[in-house]
């Protein structure tokens, strides 16, 4: 899906919700990698986890996290499979519906679009309703597998 970063909804009522919950969106620190990668390969998928390390290598980190007391509830990345890309991205099952995984998105494509980003691909989309309804991304024709399609097998 292709996702136009220009009239993105501002991210601020976004994040001030989940701040009145408790809960901190803000980038992954240097420091936090050790955490949140194998927090991600354990709930998630180990390729995310791949990603996720990419992510720590960019300055800035191109990986934004959802803290609540210490607790990581999510994450949300870009640039780390290709230029120009968000995700992955995921919500711990006990946290969903919540807001976090909004809050992280619009977060994470207001840092694509302070960086230059006109727009931003989401490739190998789980919930297109989601993307569609939440920031106005519409599928590209002809796009799957992309760049996902020549994967090594385990």
């Amino acid at each position: 899906m292709i996702v136009s970063l220009y009239d993105l909804p501002q991210r601020t009522p976004f994040v001030d919700v989940m701040r009145e919950a408790g809960i901190s969106i803000r980038r992954a620190r240097a420091f936090e990698r050790h955490q949140v990668v194998p927090w991600v390969s354990e709930r998630f998928w180990p390729g995310w986890a791949s990603e996720v390390e990419v992510s720590f290598a960019r300055l800035p980190i191109s990986c934004f996290v959802a803290v609540k007391e210490g607790k990581l509830l999510g994450f949300a990345c870009y640039e780390t499979t290709a230029r120009g890309f968000f995700g992955p991205t995921g919500v711990d099952e006990a946290a969903r519906g919540q807001g976090v995984g909004t809050a992280l998105l619009m977060t994470t494509l207001r840092a694509m679009h302070v960086e230059g980003y006109a727009y931003a691909i989401i490739g190998g989309v789980g919930p297109k309703e989601f993307y569609a309804v939440t920031v106005g991304a519409v599928e590209i024709p002809d796009s799957s597998p992309g760049i996902y399609g020549d994967r090594i097998k385990p």
